[in-house]
Formats: structure tokens, C-alpha cells, sequence
């Protein structure tokens, strides 16, 4: 991302890695800050930051089983792109245990923890939060959708926010505790 915006604003690296994180913070991505403030075309974006190599990402076929044996549609919603995440899932051994997959794209490039993005999310795919949960990295993307109704699991290091349900660093693990 530090190379786009470099190569994208002319600006030298430490002013990239500022308005970066400047944005992340402010806009809840950095394309979001991109597209707000110099109207940048948020194709060669995702493409461009997108283009890395997966070959660490592991399979988890214990994972895939726990996902597959949920009840309920499944559905992946990324601040990433489609393409993006269908390439991390098929890394991880998940291709065909989601329903949907949600890019930034289909949010109108709107990004969590943004309630437009996820409203736009849920007209959609037409899914009912109350009856929803939300696994997600980063706390700040958990908020609205605990507001909506949905039960949120923090897959992280631990954070006290009254709207997280809960909490893990092991998915895997978590998981297997529910559907067994």
C-alpha cells in the first residue's frame, strides 16, 4: 500500500506511511481516504495492493470443517476485493464453504466499520443481523454490526469493548467448540 501511494501522490515513503495510516484511521481504509481526498479510481488500487504472493497463507482443513459444519448462510465481507479474497480462501482451503463473497466493490466501495457499508451488504444479500454473527480482525468493524443485532466474535488479541460477544486468537479452536 506504502508503494501505491507513493507512486499515486508523488510523496516520499514516510509521507506515504503517514497518510496511510492517516487515512486507515479516519476513513476506516486507506482507499477510502485515497478515493476522499484526491479522487482516486479505486480499481488499480486493489489490484495494485492486492498483487502479493499467498504462499505462506497455510490450508486448515479442520478450519473448513468447523465453517461447513455452522448452520446458516455463510458469507465472507471484506474492506478488500472479491478477487482478493477468493484467492486468500482458496489459500486457506475454503474455496466453496461460503455462500457469498463480499468485496469492498459491492459496498460501493464504502468501507467498515462505515453502517452504509454494511447496510449495503445486507440489502445484498438479504440476510436478517438479528439472526447474523460477525467474525472479524480488526474491533472497530464489530460495533455496527453489534448494533444491528448481530453477535460479534473478535478473531484477535483481546480488546474489552461492551460490543464484542466474544473473543479468539484460534479460530480453528473456537469453532470446534460450537460445533461439537
Amino acid at each position: 500500500m506504502t508503494s501505491y501511494v507513493m507512486d499515486a501522490l508523488e510523496v516520499d515513503q514516510p509521507k506515504a506511511d503517514y497518510l496511510r495510516n492517516h487515512y486507515w484511521q479516519t476513513y476506516g481504509t486507506t482507499l477510502a481516504g485515497l478515493m476522499q481526498e484526491h479522487n482516486l479510481d479505486p480499481l488499480p488500487y486493489l489490484d495494485a495492493v492486492h498483487e502479493i504472493t499467498l504462499d505462506h497463507v497455510p490450508e486448515d482443513a479442520a478450519l473448513c470443517a468447523h465453517i461447513s459444519d455452522l448452520p446458516g448462510r455463510k458469507i465472507v465481507y471484506t474492506n478488500g476485493s472479491e478477487n482478493h479474497a477468493i484467492r486468500v480462501l482458496k489459500a486457506r482451503g475454503l474455496t466453496g464453504v461460503f455462500d457469498a463473497i463480499y468485496g469492498i466493490e459491492h459496498s460501493d466501495f464504502l468501507p467498515k466499520p462505515g453502517a452504509d457499508a454494511y447496510a449495503a451488504i445486507m440489502r445484498r444479500d438479504g440476510f436478517d443481523p438479528k439472526t447474523a454473527t460477525m467474525f472479524e480482525d480488526d474491533p472497530r468493524n464489530l460495533e455496527i454490526p453489534h448494533t444491528l443485532g448481530m453477535r460479534t466474535v473478535l478473531v484477535g488479541p483481546k480488546v474489552e469493548r461492551p460490543y464484542i460477544h466474544h473473543q479468539t486468537e484460534d479460530l480453528t479452536g473456537f469453532l470446534s467448540q460450537i460445533v461439537s
